[in-house]
């Protein structure tokens, strides 16, 4: 949904007061794509688990429970690095959940009998649009 005149008017004061107020903050958070620095991260968990299984197996090979141990923790590290950036990554688009199946109605059961919730971000800007257009 684009913004009107008015939003897109008050947006572009804020950008400029912001730019005033800290050039260095204004260009760093507006020069790169997030998803690069996601693909990087995604790419460094990758790497992270096949070196924590090196690891791993070399703490089996030579009987060192330490170095096992090590090893599990880095590749589970770079597990959990890896999956909480593949979604921005990938640039994986997130559905609104406001419609279920072949245009079901909003709060109404879908597939398994229970209503499905909108996410936080869509009731908290439904809850924000209700409160500017009163």
């Amino acid at each position: 949904m684009p913004l009107s005149e008015h939003e897109q008017r008050l947006l572009e004061q804020i950008e400029r007061a912001l730019v005033d107020d800290d050039p260095k903050f204004a260009s760093s958070v507006r020069t790169g794509d997030r998803r690069i620095k996601a693909r990087r991260k995604l790419q460094l968990g990758a790497l992270l688990v096949l070196v924590g299984m090196a690891v791993l197996v070399g703490g089996a090979v030579a009987p060192s429970v330490p170095l096992g141990v090590l090893g599990f923790l880095v590749a589970f590290g770079g597990l959990a690095l890896a999956v909480l950036n593949y979604r921005s990554a990938t640039g994986a688009v997130e559905t609104g959940g406001t419609a279920g199946p072949a245009g079901a109605a909003p709060g109404r059961p879908s597939r398994g009998g229970k209503p499905r919730r909108q996410p936080l971000k869509n009731r908290l800007e439904e809850r924000f649009r209700r409160r500017y257009d009163q």
